[in-house]
């Protein structure tokens, strides 16, 4: 009966729960979980993890790349203002020396049109002077004409009237009232 209750004592003691049991079937199928888990892990890291990765660094350099152009942009824009204000400062400048050209080009314009009005004055003069003196000149001719008209006349007279010094002075007289004596004074 010793046997049989060691053996049952030995049995007894084999079916009583224990609390933390290691045995080889639980390591073994811990450690094919652990490599199960890992294998997934692995498994995953490259078909999500790796992927999401590789997705975050674009968005980091794009963001980046984004960053360094606006950065540069603004850079240039704060270069262009400049170079702006310093037209604007010197449009004044330019503006001015413009103003100043288009002045002096206007007064000799101004000069020249003076002077060519004032050069046509003098030849409406010279030609009014000229037109003037042939008037003179005609006038004086035509004077001259009547003259030798009264002349011949007053031959003819002399000649019809006798050789009569008293006849011929009353004669003179007579034409040169006709004629007038401003004639002969100019």
């Amino acid at each position: 009966m010793k046997t049989l209750a060691t053996g049952l004592v030995l049995a007894s003691a084999e079916m009583e729960p224990r609390l933390f049991d290691l045995d080889l079937q639980l390591i073994t199928d811990s450690a094919l979980m652990i490599i199960a888990v890992f294998a997934l892990f692995l498994i995953a890291s490259h078909l999500l993890f790796n992927p999401v990765r590789n997705m975050m660094q674009n968005r980091q350099d794009r963001i980046k790349n984004e960053l360094d152009t606006a950065a540069a942009d603004m850079e240039n824009a704060r270069a262009l203002k400049e170079e702006y204000e310093a037209k604007l400062k010197d449009i004044d400048k330019e503006a001015e020396t413009i103003l100043s050209e288009a002045r002096k080009k206007a007064l000799a314009n101004e000069n020249k049109i003076v002077a060519d009005a004032k050069e046509e004055a003098a030849r409406i003069i010279e030609r009014a002077n000229v037109e003037a003196e042939l008037e003179k000149k005609k006038a004086a001719d035509e004077v001259k004409r009547e003259m030798v008209v009264l002349a011949s006349m007053l031959a003819g007279k002399v000649v019809n009237a006798a050789i009569d010094t008293t006849v011929q002075d009353s004669l003179i007289e007579e034409t040169l009232k006709e004629i007038g004596e401003g004639t002969w004074l100019s």
